[in-house]
């Protein structure tokens, strides 16, 4: 297989119809006939009522996706554990997975998609030396017992949290740190 050199494949691009620069949109200003992405092409601003570019009902697609999406893990455990016996019943299992999807929540506002599963494997790390050392605390919910009432107030509430931030925020989408 031969190289491919840079000019050839800007010819070949080229030759598919796919343009290498940028695409500029003509403004209201723009003596070429164009208008303005919201232009009403008497030159004022846009009209207040115009919603252009402004997508309100992006946090409760959030909020329905992730609640979902949490749903439907719990489901797929629940059918592939279906004819074995888990130690500690399905219930511990729907828990573990609300508790970690809010972990892998927020994590996501600051690492983006690509690293969120970093502090849930880091807490489950943490829980499995508090198992260790026999610790009882309900806030080490992934290792308490499925009956134990403060494990699922915390794993739940963890899930609240970071359902919210989640909701409001929206995960970190850029790998640079521009906002």
């Amino acid at each position: 297989m031969r190289a491919v050199r840079p000019g050839e494949l800007h010819m070949g691009l080229l030759a598919l119809g796919v343009q290498l620069r940028p695409v500029r949109a003509a403004g209201p200003d723009d003596h070429r006939g164009g208008r303005g992405v919201g232009d009403r092409g008497d030159g004022a601003q846009p009209v207040r009522g115009d919603r252009t570019g402004r997508r309100r009902w992006l946090p409760y697609l959030r909020l329905l996706a992730a609640i979902a999406l949490a749903g439907l893990a719990i489901l797929a455990l629940q059918l592939g554990a279906v004819g074995e016996n888990p130690n500690d019943g399905i219930a511990v299992l729907a828990r573990n997975v609300i508790g970690f999807t809010g972990l892998g929540l927020p994590c996501s506002l600051i690492t983006g998609g690509l690293l969120a599963w970093t502090l849930p494997i880091g807490y489950m790390t943490f829980c499995q030396y508090a198992l260790l050392k026999a610790w009882t605390a309900p806030w080490t919910w992934p290792v308490r017992p499925p009956a134990d009432r403060g494990a699922w107030i915390c794993a739940c509430a963890v899930f609240a949290a970071g359902l919210l931030l989640f909701t409001i925020r929206g995960p970190h989408t850029r790998l640079s740190d521009d906002s």
